[in-house]
Order: structure tokens, then C-alpha cells, then sequence
């Protein structure tokens, strides 16, 4: 199985979950505390294809970041989201596990089982 990358929040039930789900069946990823080492635009740009999503996305809207700077316009471009979430890490979207090509947002944590299944 190709390396498994969990970008995580120690803080975040979903992440300790998912976590939790991937160590009961011997799963050990690679974990990025991204709030300690934010994912810098590349990153962000390399993720949402694995995921395939647009930018938008992976915004966390109950963040005060998401209001406060206006991320809630539908014109707002992909490169606007990325340089919010390179600035502000807390506004991504967490549990992300990545394993080669692909990644899902494990929420619920459950999801994490479309990579290892």
C-alpha cells in the first residue's frame, strides 16, 4: 500500500477518529500537524486534485477567518481561497488522508476506508 499522509488536528475529534479507525487496522500515516507546518500553495493546489474539489471546498465556514474575509463570495477565485488557507491553516478543511494520487476528507472518519478498502 502507497504511503498514507493524515493532515491533522490534535484537537479535532474527527482527526483523533480517523486516527483511531486507521491504527485499529495497523494503518500508521505519516501525520501533518498542518496548523505547526501549514501546507503552503503548492501543497493546497497538489491536494485539491487529489481530491477533486475546487478550492472553495476544502474552506472551513464556520471559521471567523471564512466571514471575515469575505470567503463566502461565489466569485471568489480558487488562487483567493489558497492564499486564505496558506495564511489562515485553521480554515482547512480536516481530516484529509491522502494515499498516492488520491485524497477524501475524512468526514465522517468512515471515508478514510474509500483509500484503504
Amino acid at each position: 500500500m502507497p504511503d498514507l499522509i493524515l493532515y491533522h488536528n490534535d484537537a479535532c475529534s474527527k482527526c483523533r477518529a480517523t486516527a483511531a479507525l486507521l491504527a485499529d487496522r495497523g494503518l500508521h500515516p505519516t501525520v501533518v500537524e498542518y496548523l505547526q507546518t501549514p501546507p503552503d500553495a503548492a501543497t493546497l493546489r497538489d491536494l485539491l486534485r487529489k481530491l477533486a474539489i475546487p478550492a472553495r471546498e476544502l474552506l472551513r465556514k464556520s471559521e471567523p477567518e471564512y466571514a471575515a474575509l469575505g470567503l463566502d463570495d461565489p466569485a471568489l477565485p480558487d488562487e483567493a481561497a489558497i492564499a486564505a488557507m496558506v495564511e489562515y491553516p485553521r480554515l482547512i478543511e480536516r481530516p484529509i488522508l491522502v494515499r498516492g494520487d488520491r485524497a477524501v476528507i475524512c468526514r465522517p472518519p468512515e471515508r478514510a476506508l474509500e483509500l484503504i478498502a
